[in-house]
């Protein structure tokens, strides 16, 4: 499955436009997570363990996305755009969304 954030793929024509699809990923972080990403804040430096779940949800959104491409039969998704959201105040959820358009290529 070939996904960019491009509206086509270099060298390839687009062949057949199959939809929109999405992929959507919501995780929770832990107290104690919190508690040490709040820590990390405090003294400086960048929290690993947020990047960490960041690159995890946006993995999980892409390859749902992906999915539901295969099953209109695509190969490929252009146009990928990825959104982060923080859900309910004080909670710690967090949602990560990608779209894009579901294309054939030859």
């Amino acid at each position: 499955m070939i996904i960019t954030t491009t509206p086509s793929v270099e060298g390839r024509a687009i062949t057949r436009y199959a939809g929109v699809v999405a992929g959507e990923a919501i995780l929770g972080a832990n107290i104690f997570k919190d508690l040490f990403a709040g820590i990390r804040d405090l003294v400086g430096g960048r929290s690993a363990t947020y990047e960490r779940e960041l690159q995890r949800a946006r993995e999980m959104a892409m390859n749902e996305m992906a999915d539901r491409a295969k099953e209109l039969g695509a190969n490929a998704v252009v146009g990928v755009d990825l959104d982060y959201e923080v859900l309910g105040a004080g909670n710690g959820m967090l949602m990560v969304s990608a779209s894009g358009t579901a294309v054939v290529v030859e």
